[in-house]
């Protein structure tokens, strides 16, 4: 494929339309396993195999932000678009987006003091929220 070429639009298929509306109804991350299940539980013959590839999809196209774990797997959710970090409950999975302009700023300067350049990162902050820290 030269430059001047683009990838092909994916197929706007029934699963894809499932697999995304079953995601933009999580209001935490979830991984492959818990959108199949929850798709399995509402009559949805769609495979895991499907689930994974149109996910992974999804979140190439920067429609769904991923994460991973700190077990090593990948979750999935839709995100505000931006540039944002997330603190994530390790019990519960509860979710909040965050902006932090002075990580951005050191970033930056540290890319810059060490002759960096199209700096790209992925920070994620695990922890316990106020919910589940006083059971």
């Amino acid at each position: 494929m030269t430059s001047t070429e683009r990838t092909p639009a994916p197929r706007n298929t029934r699963q894809r339309a499932e697999i995304r509306q079953t995601v933009e109804a999580l209001a935490n991350f979830a991984t492959a396993q818990d959108i199949h299940d929850r798709l399995r539980h509402e009559g949805s013959g769609v495979g895991l195999a499907t689930v994974y590839r149109t996910l992974q999809a999804l979140a190439s196209a920067g429609e769904l932000d991923a994460v991973r774990t700190p077990d090593g797997q990948v979750a999935y959710r839709t995100c505000s678009p931006g540039h944002h970090h997330h603190l994530i409950c390790r019990c519960c999975g509860r979710t909040v987006e965050v902006n932090i302009p002075s990580l951005e700023a050191q970033v930056r300067t540290l890319a810059a003091q060490e002759g960096f350049a199209q700096i790209d990162h992925e920070v994620e902050f695990f922890g316990t929220c106020t919910a589940c820290a006083s059971h």
